[in-house]
C-alpha cells in the first residue's frame, strides 16, 4: 500500500499533477478541497467555509497583511483538518493507493498526522498562477480581482508553504511536471 499527498498554492498545478499519476497509476485521488460542500453542513465549520467568501473580496486582497492572510489560512485548514482526516482514513481503509491533494494541506499538520510523505507545489511564476487562475477562478470574477488573488497565492502564500515545507523537510517544486518523478517515487514506481 502506498500513499502520497500534494499540497501548495492553489492553481500551482495540484489537482493536474495528482489526475495525471493517478491515471498513470490507478492510484485513487481525493482533492481534499472537494470536501467543502459537505464541511458547509457543519455548523461549526460552515463559517471557515465560507469565510473568504464573505469578506469584501476586494478590501481584504488589497488591505489585509500577508502575516493576518497566512493566520486565516492556518485556522481554516485546521478546522477542517478532523473531516479531512476522517475523509483520508476511509480511503486508506478502501483503497491499496491513493493520492492526498489541497490547499488545507499544511506541512505542520502533515508532519504531526500523517505516517506516508508527500511534496509541495509552489508555482514558477507569478504570470502562471495569474493565468491559471483567470481559467479557473478561486475567488475574483473579475480580471482586476483575479490578478490581486494570484498576488496573494504567489507573494504571500507561496513563501510561507516554502518556509513550513522546508522546515519539516518535505520537497518543494516549481512545476508540477518536476514533482511528478518524486510523486511517482514516493507511490512506489
Amino acid at each position: 500500500m502506498s500513499y502520497v499527498f500534494i499540497g501548495g498554492i492553489p492553481a500551482s498545478g495540484k489537482s493536474y499533477l495528482a489526475k495525471k499519476v493517478a491515471e498513470k497509476t490507478g492510484a485513487f485521488h481525493l482533492d481534499v478541497d472537494t470536501l467543502r460542500k459537505e464541511m458547509s453542513k457543519d455548523p461549526q465549520l460552515k463559517y471557515w467555509v465560507n469565510f473568504f467568501f464573505n469578506q469584501d473580496e476586494e478590501e481584504y486582497l488589497k488591505n489585509t497583511p500577508c502575516e493576518k492572510h497566512w493566520e486565516n489560512l492556518v485556522k481554516q485548514s485546521e478546522a477542517f483538518w478532523p473531516t479531512i482526516l476522517n475523509k483520508i482514513n476511509e480511503v486508506i481503509k478502501s483503497h491499496k493507493s491513493a493520492i492526498f491533494e489541497g490547499v488545507n494541506i499544511l506541512p505542520h499538520l502533515a508532519k504531526r498526522d500523517f505516517n506516508f510523505p508527500g511534496v509541495y507545489l509552489l508555482g514558477k511564476s507569478f504570470e502562471e498562477i495569474f493565468e491559471r487562475n483567470k481559467q479557473d477562478p478561486r475567488w475574483g470574477q473579475t480580471e482586476q480581482l483575479q490578478k490581486l488573488e494570484a498576488e496573494l497565492f504567489f507573494n504571500c502564500e507561496r513563501p510561507k508553504y516554502k518556509e513550513e515545507a522546508e522546515k519539516y523537510g518535505y520537497k518543494i517544486f516549481d512545476k508540477s511536471d518536476e514533482a511528478e518523478e518524486e510523486v511517482l517515487k514516493l507511490l512506489g514506481l
